[in-house]
């Protein structure tokens, strides 16, 4: 493993280092306007929620790498501590990176990336019609983490209002995650979406505690079929399963039958079968095979 000490890297270096390294990252396609009335438009995709009561969520601005300055937004939210945080889908995607341009103070982002300004309802920047989520926020407080190039800037919002497309939404108002293709930011060039074919359901573990790996059989713990994340499924259980009676299963029955000459085959054979189950989200079958070895 290639271990670094980031003390000696240039900046530019440890931007890169961990912009590949901590990905996806959520975009902040954030709408500011100064004390003139000049409206700004840039992505930052340095951004996440970090609370729910009070709504809040944080962007930071990093100061320009090259020559130390602050951008536009960050000017902006200082002067008018407002921001609309319009979130980002694969639909506008080339849009988005065109206003990331380094257009001069001053410039319409909404006019040079194609977007439409849309009134927000409660605070001054425009909001982006062509976004599907967005959030009016006033801006509580701005942190800054250093004073070189490099060093971002905390701008720590709360979210007043938000806007829906009702073409993102189940039946109960909610955002359903497969109707909406947003995106997160890597390293370079590279992007992200969520779809369906990128998405998955991880069970949390419920309000009883899973067992845990250290209550897993040694055969099971130590098995070289199964790996973390099926050991992790069966872990996720909140009490030791037991063998079923009633249980059946004609695939069990001929691993039985077939291999119990010689149990390292035995053993073998119903892990990769559990395995295959736990790939099917099948954990109750999964482990009814795994107890069908004692």
């Amino acid at each position: 493993m290639l271990t670094i000490n980031l003390s000696t890297l240039t900046p530019a270096q440890t931007q890169n280092y961990l912009q590949h390294a901590i990905a996806p990252r959520p975009i902040c396609f954030a709408s500011t306007i100064d004390k003139e009335g000049n409206v700004n438009l840039s992505p930052f995709s340095f951004f996440n929620m970090f609370s729910a009561n009070p709504p809040i969520v944080v962007f930071s601005p990093a100061k320009r790498v090259r020559d130390n300055t602050i951008k536009h937004t960050l000017e902006n939210v200082m002067e008018v501590p407002e921001v609309v945080i319009n979130m980002v889908d694969y639909d506008m995607v080339q849009q988005m990176s065109l206003s990331s341009c380094d257009y001069p103070k001053g410039t319409n982002e909404f006019i040079k990336a194609g977007f439409t300004e849309q009134k927000a309802t409660v605070v001054k920047p425009p909001m982006v019609k062509e976004s599907k989520i967005k959030f009016e926020c006033k801006v509580n407080q701005i942190i800054p983490l250093g004073t070189e190039g490099g060093a971002g800037n905390l701008v720590i919002a709360e979210i007043l209002v938000m806007h829906l497309e009702e073409s993102i939404l189940n039946a109960e108002h909610k955002i359903d995650n497969t109707k909406i293709e947003l995106l997160g930011r890597l390293g370079d060039h590279w992007y992200t979406r969520t779809n369906a074919a990128s998405m998955f359901e991880v069970a949390k573990p419920n309000i009883k505690l899973g067992i845990g790996f250290d209550q897993l059989p040694e055969a099971i713990r130590n098995s070289k079929i199964l790996n973390g994340n099926d050991l992790g499924k069966l872990a996720n259980v909140n009490e030791m399963p037991v063998i079923n009676p009633s249980f059946h299963d004609d695939k069990l029955k001929n691993i039985i039958q077939y291999y119990s000459i010689n149990p390292e085959d035995m053993e073998r054979e119903l892990h990769s079968y559990a395995k295959e189950l736990l790939q099917q989200d099948k954990v109750e079958d999964a482990w009814q095979i795994l107890l069908g070895m004692n």
